[in-house]
């Protein structure tokens, strides 16, 4: 048999902007990589979706680029595995085809028919009711409709017509993983923003009927249970003509980003922390343990292995802040690598603290440590001598800021001191940005060798380890460079920061009351 850097998986990574196929050896070399953009339609009234037939689209053709550009003869690859966003609902027939789009992770429609299920006068959430999810699932669903409880009260109120033509309601992954297989199937992990998984008993692969009632769904339309790390199916002949792979290719379970990352950052031991700094933006750690702060909206959920756990959190902009400013404060028509640069080299010739000025990244609302989808972005402290690069540096802090009040938040989940933290995603490509991160959360920041590429790697990881094909021991993250604190910038920001918490505080009642006009 050939050597693992021989042997390599067909990884597909969705993400929230654009969807990566890659060709990546089982030890997590990357040989190749395509990516193409996604469109996200945000028509007004909560809605937020994508067309999933385009990600099948675009994932077969970025996979045939892949291997062509990877000079990989097909019978190197070995197996199939995807990843990417997750608390998002896809509706397919019977063979797994698209009867409407995707409703995506920040779809408040729904939030109507949630309110009736969970909401409270405690954060949001009634709490005997809220309890009953708790202690089972480690969650609850969100006041706020946006996941798949809210996703599908959601089609069965007010679209009745794609509601009834689907025959399974997918994570996105798991869709991907049906177009590969033809088969559907779904595991704790990918189902973990449902809150319908008895978290407490991964090895029990059923819903959790008795939650089901209470929020209405019919588990009958959810698809069947797999163990993470299991082979769901091969990859048909339909398929690997579409793909350019082998037929009957073993297909591994699909895993939300997060779970993913803790791969592709080598965070895979206990308490060890990663930050990334993707579209959205989290802190994710493995940890022995099912815990759940309702008010941070912070919880355990299952993680790669028996009796293990992922800390998942969201910040629902992270990345998407610096693209949002140069498109629609500085008027760029869009954003790529080169603007990036451009941005970061303006904000560098800006002292740390941006003369004062603070940027708030709610832009899309937030979830963790506060959830709240009113919330939203801006700019304080400005005056007549604040330029636009002090505005740009302001955004990188102010992505910053808010990493660190989730940071203190997760390390009081956790019981302790999470430093150093493993930073990956596409802002870790940013000397400059990884610095602040230092400086900001008074922590050592390892940055990992191609950051922006750490859950693509993590997956083929993932899949490579699930099938016995490498020891763990075999697989190796590389840091490319380690940021320690400063104390002369970190005091600067401490003063800063300081202010970060009040801000939101103080204008909580003013984002409910402007967002319901």
């Amino acid at each position: 048999m050939s050597a693992p850097r021989e042997r390599c998986v067909l990884t597909a990574d969705l993400g929230s902007t654009g969807l990566k196929a890659g060709l990546v050896s089982l030890t997590g070399e990357i040989l190749s990589c395509e990516f193409a953009l996604l469109t996200t339609r945000r028509p007004g009234g909560g809605a937020s979706t994508q067309d999933a037939e385009e990600w099948w689209r675009l994932l077969t053709e970025a996979a045939r680029k892949a291997m062509a550009a990877g000079g990989v003869r097909p019978e190197q690859v070995v197996a199939a595995s995807c990843t990417g966003q997750w608390a998002s609902t896809v509706p397919v027939d019977a063979e797994g085809r698209p009867v409407g789009d995707c409703l995506l992770y920040d779809d408040t429609r729904g939030a109507p028919y949630s309110r009736d299920v969970i909401a409270g006068p405690v954060a949001g959430f009634a709490p005997r009711n809220a309890l009953a999810w708790v202690r089972r699932t480690g969650g609850a669903p969100s006041p706020s409709g946006a996941d798949p409880i809210g996703h599908l009260l959601f089609l069965r109120h007010e679209m009745p017509d794609v509601y009834a033509a689907a025959r399974w309601f997918l994570e996105p992954v798991d869709y991907l993983t049906m177009r590969m297989t033809g088969v559907p199937a779904a595991t704790h992990a990918s189902m973990t923003a449902a809150w319908l998984t008895d978290n407490r008993r991964p090895d029990v692969l059923r819903y959790d009927g008795g939650l089901a009632r209470r929020a209405g769904i019919d588990t009958g339309r959810l698809p069947p249970l797999r163990p993470i790390g299991s082979v769901v199916g091969t990859v048909s002949a339909r398929a690997a003509g579409e793909l350019g792979v082998p037929e009957g290719l073993p297909v591994v379970t699909g895993l939300p980003d997060l779970h993913a990352a803790v791969c592709g950052a080598g965070t895979l031991d206990d308490f060890q922390a990663h930050l990334a700094i993707s579209t959205t933006s989290w802190i994710g750690l493995s940890v022995p343990f099912k815990k759940t702060d309702v008010l941070r909206s912070i919880a355990s959920v299952p993680g790669l292995a028996a009796g293990s756990y992922v800390v998942a959190d969201n910040h629902e902009t992270g990345g998407r802040c610096l693209q949002w400013l140069n498109e629609t404060v500085l008027g760029a028509s869009a954003t790529g690598d080169s603007d990036y640069e451009r941005l970061v080299a303006r904000a560098a010739a800006v002292p740390p603290g941006s003369h004062g000025v603070i940027f708030t990244p709610w832009l899309d609302g937030e979830r963790s440590p506060v959830d709240d989808r009113d919330a939203r972005a801006g700019f304080h402290n400005l005056s007549l001598t604040t330029t636009q690069d002090d505005l740009v540096r302001a955004v990188l802090e102010g992505v910053a800021y808010n990493s660190r009040w989730l940071h203190e938040a997760v390390e009081r989940f956790a019981g302790r001191r999470l430093d150093p933290v493993r930073m990956i995603g596409g802002g870790a490509r940013s000397d400059l940005w990884c610095r602040i991160h230092a400086d900001v959360l008074g922590r050592t920041v390892e940055r990992v060798e191609d950051p922006i590429n750490a859950t693509l790697r993590g997956q083929a990881v993932f899949a490579a380890l699930s099938l016995g094909a490498v020891r763990r021991e075999d697989v190796r993250t590389r840091v490319d460079r380690v940021f320690r604190p400063d104390a002369t910038a970190g005091a600067e920001y401490e003063r800063l920061y300081r202010e970060f918490p009040g801000l939101y505080r103080s204008q909580r009642r003013m984002f409910r009351r402007l967002a319901m006009r």
